[in-house]
């Protein structure tokens, strides 16, 4: 135990207290909004009351209502959390800070995935402990979430959940100096639905100046819907619950079990529900109900026609994918299996026909009726689809500094059915294998350490100063960095690309 005081710094809402982890300081559940309750539930986020004393800033605290499922044969808790602790003030975050006297550290603000309604800072995998050890000043936030953070009440402001990150981001601004860490230096990064709220901040002229850097891991700015086609999923979300589709309807349902009842149908795949946009198109191909909205303040336009028009250009970006990315939704379920059967081939379109207008000229372009099992077809398909080709366009797009990486190492889980799936890179980045090793851990039980230590050596650099040992990716060139083999290759264009803009 250490014999030095506990760490107190001074914040504009009052003093904090943190905890000392040998060479580190902690503070955790530090509120950067107001407590979403009340006349602020349906609100922008407003400024903490000014507390008095010192602050306890130990433990985690709440986080946004939610209710978490479990995936067979695989411990998912280290990648989600343990599920919803509920409270008031969860819109909060942890400061993980090297200890000492040297001020103006590089900073790195993590956004958790979760489909915009699971998830939270406090999951095992993502640790801040890596990145302070090596000299970063680390940021982990929790944000509103599902009905509250990403439904389009009518009366209420749209994109809740990515106004909360902005505060945060504000916060980090004007608060983050007092913590060791450099303001003017931030790099913002997330995974899966963390990335692609990440990639629309890069397209929101709410958020320009708050971060010069990005990363953006599994995701991209192409899951994003009309206000009018947002909102059929409010009448349906208010028709489960018995009430008015607007800001009075919804306010009457106080967060907990029916609200959640709720969430949980509407995210049933056999619910119907039409989603899809005036091309045919639905963007998220199921996978979430609750996702961003462009059309107003936050995004006026798709991140894709924004960053067309020079949105975003200030700020340096990593982006990439994982090459299995749907193995986690389709292996463990047992559905891609499934679909290697008699019937395969006319479920496999059955499934993706809810989503692309096209479906049997993409399934046949991925290799249907070339001997290739339809549910492998079928994962391949959507793996390019959903994730690895609308990365390559956000990328495209983008008109600042893009470099282009992929995560291929493959984990030998459900007999090497997994592979490099959603999610796999987490640990590398992290540099927190042992959350995810085990019978039951997402890496199997012998993950490569030296992988790991390569991954977190290039997001802590590029955190410093934003250099990459590959060359930024271009729409001719197409260099992607893949990461197990340590090299650069020039990437061919994707099947998916005749079948999405």
């Amino acid at each position: 135990m250490s014999s030095l005081p506990p760490p107190v710094v001074e914040t504009g809402a009052g003093p904090v207290e943190g905890r000392r982890h040998g060479a580190l300081t902690v503070f955790r559940g530090i509120p950067y909004a107001a407590a979403p309750v009340g006349a602020h539930r349906f609100a922008p986020p407003a400024p903490v009351p000014r507390w008095s004393g010192v602050r306890p800033a130990v433990e985690p605290g709440a986080n946004a209502p939610q209710r978490t499922r479990k995936l067979p044969g695989l411990d998912a808790a280290p990648l989600i959390g343990e599920g919803w602790t509920p409270g008031d003030e969860y819109l909060a975050l942890d400061v993980w800070c090297p200890a000492g006297d040297e001020r103006a550290r590089p900073v790195m603000v993590f956004i958790h995935g979760g489909g915009f309604v699971v998830g939270s800072k406090d999951a095992g995998v993502q640790t801040g402990a890596s990145f302070a050890r090596d000299g970063i000043v680390y940021v982990a936030i929790n944000y509103r979430m599902g009905v509250d953070g990403f439904l389009p009440i009518p009366g209420v402001p749209t994109n809740l959940g990515l106004r909360d990150m902005i505060a945060a981001l504000g916060w980090v601004r004007d608060e983050i100096a007092a913590f060791g860490g450099d303001p003017a230096n931030v790099t913002v990064f997330g995974e899966s639905a963390g990335a692609m709220a990440i990639a629309d901040l890069i397209a929101s002229p709410l958020a320009r100046g708050l971060f010069q850097r990005a990363i953006v891991q599994s995701g991209h700015g192409g899951m994003t819907r009309t206000v009018p086609v947002a909102q059929r999923l409010v009448r349906k979300m208010a028709a489960l619950l018995g009430v008015t589709p607007d800001r009075a309807g919804f306010a009457s349902v106080a967060p907990g079990d029916p609200l959640l009842d709720a969430v949980e149908t509407v995210s049933l795949p056999t619910t119907r529900l039409d989603l899809r946009g005036d091309d045919g198109r639905e963007p998220v191909f199921g996978i979430s109900r609750f996702v961003p909205v462009h059309g107003d303040d936050v995004l006026p336009l798709a991140p894709l026609e924004a960053l067309k028009q020079g949105a975003g250009a200030e700020v340096a970006l990593l982006i990439g994918s994982n090459r299995e990315e749907m193995n986690l939704y389709l292996v463990p379920s047992g559905v891609r299996d499934k679909l290697n059967s008699a019937v395969g081939r006319l479920l496999a379109w059955v499934v993706l026909r809810k989503s692309q207008p096209r479906a049997w000229a993409v399934l046949k372009a991925y290799g249907m009726g070339r001997g290739k099992p339809a549910g492998q077809v079928l994962t391949d398909a959507l793996t390019d689809l959903v994730f690895r080709w609308p990365a390559r366009r956000f990328a495209e797009e983008h008109r600042g500094r893009t470099h282009m990486y992929e995560f291929e190492w493959r984990s030998p889980r459900y007999g090497d059915g997994l592979g490099a799936s959603h999610g796999m890179e987490l640990p590398f980045v992290f540099d927190s294998l042992a959350t995810c090793t085990g019978a039951e851990g997402l890496c199997g039980t012998a993950p490569p350490q030296d992988l790991a230590d390569r991954i977190h050596a290039l997001w802590v650099q590029f955190a410093r100063d934003g250099s990459l040992p590959w060359a930024p990716f271009e729409r001719d060139g197409r260099t992607v960095y893949q990461l197990a083999a340590g090299e650069p290759v020039a990437e061919p264009v994707m099947p998916a690309a005749a079948f999405l803009p």
